[in-house]
């Protein structure tokens, strides 16, 4: 799409993605002079122009960090507020949260989860938005693993994107992967702290919330993959009162 705003001629995009990225960015170019149509949508339309120009634009608010801090709320049996956010870029995930027991009040910008000592297994399926995100199909598995009940978590997006898998299970959680599916049996009892290595971005955010309710102390290696899709997460979970901590 960017490469496309100062080709000769029209552009066509098919099978575009429709995330709410796409359409950000969009709307930045557009300021800048570009001409693009039917963003948001699974055709993209660019008629090329001769330049851009320059233009000031702010960024929306990284969703799947708020959703990430949302569960991590949810998993600590904690209150959280995420502040500063686009909760209607995250219906589906309230939705399934709500659907397990948790109560979340949303407001224009900002997001709530309440306490809540238990809940409930619920299935999901990823797929394009406004459905389940994938980047947070992890997360929601770490959420699921101490759960009440069965969960059946089904990835259409991505493959390989069940890495995580084998690392929650060396926590404690009873999961059984398939290709694109895994079963998810919940442990209410909680995990057991292990050394986990991280596989991807996703991945390293999953096995950092189910770090922070197994019992014993959990190291992450492999961090890098972390940094690559979170600022500082160490420090803002410890300023909701969680003990982690960045080893050397």
């Amino acid at each position: 799409m960017m490469a496309a705003t100062l080709a000769q001629g029209k552009t066509i995009l098919e099978n575009a993605a429709k995330e709410p990225e796409i359409v950000d960015l969009a709307e930045y170019l557009i300021k800048m002079g570009a001409k693009i149509s039917g963003h948001g949508t699974s055709i993209i339309t660019i008629d090329g122009v001769d330049q851009l120009k320059p233009a000031e634009h702010s960024i929306m608010a990284d969703r799947i960090e708020a959703g990430t801090l949302l569960i991590a709320g949810a998993i600590t049996k904690g209150e959280v507020t995420v502040e500063k956010c686009s909760p209607q870029h995250l219906e589906a995930l309230v939705l399934k949260m709500r659907e397990a027991g948790f109560k979340i009040e949303t407001g224009k910008t900002s997001m709530t989860v309440f306490k809540s000592n238990a809940w409930d297994a619920v299935d999901i399926t990823t797929a394009p938005h406004p459905l389940f995100p994938t980047d947070l199909q992890a997360q929601f598995m770490a959420l699921m693993s101490v759960a009440n009940g069965t969960s059946v978590i089904s990835e259409t997006i991505f493959e390989n994107r069940f890495m995580h898998v084998n690392e929650l299970i060396r926590l404690g959680a009873d999961i059984t992967p398939k290709t694109r599916v895994a079963v998810v049996r919940g442990k209410p009892d909680g995990l057991t702290a292990a050394p986990v290595m991280a596989t991807d971005l996703r991945a390293s955010a999953s096995l950092v919330l189910a770090g922070l309710v197994a019992k014993g102390e959990t190291m992450v290696n492999r961090i890098y993959h972390l940094d690559r899709g979170y600022e500082n997460l160490e420090a803002k979970l410890s300023s909701l009162g969680a003990k982690i901590r960045r080893a050397e």
